[in-house]
């Protein structure tokens, strides 16, 4: 890959994430953790956003899910937090989000499963007090 794609898969990475998680969101972790991790976020653009979600083989809303999911299974409460958000901004429906946390208790275990629930209840009700719409 040279450099111009390389910059592209960046930007159409950083647009994304603005797309679902809010640019007001994506300043404030820049702000927050362009000191300590410039590299690990350019790369989370690039490669997680750019190359992936830019991809057409699944819509958004079919990686907000599997996104639930995966960090359920993998106990990352603040990712979950932040798919939370990313999830209903594509259009995810608290009763889906219910779902897909449900059956990682079957995968990954009920503990697991139980903190994310309290982790996603208490995002939807800071997305409610933001004013969000939860479909």
């Amino acid at each position: 890959m040279n450099d111009t794609q390389d910059r592209g898969r960046f930007e159409a990475g950083l647009a994304i994430r603005k797309e679902v998680l809010g640019a007001a969101h994506v300043e404030r972790l820049a702000r927050r953790g362009e000191r300590l991790q410039p590299s690990c976020a350019g790369t989370g653009h690039r490669v997680l956003l750019g190359a992936v979600w830019a991809r057409e083989g699944l819509d958004r809303r079919t990686r907000s899910l599997l996104n639930l999911a995966i960090l359920t299974t993998l106990n990352r409460g603040h990712e979950l937090s932040v798919h939370v958000r990313g999830a209903i901004a594509n259009g995810i429906t608290e009763s889906e989000i219910q779902e897909a946390l449900l059956q990682t208790a079957i995968y990954a275990g009920v503990p697991a499963a139980l903190e994310s629930f309290r982790i996603a209840e208490r995002t939807l009700a800071e997305l409610r007090a933001e004013g969000v719409t939860i479909p």
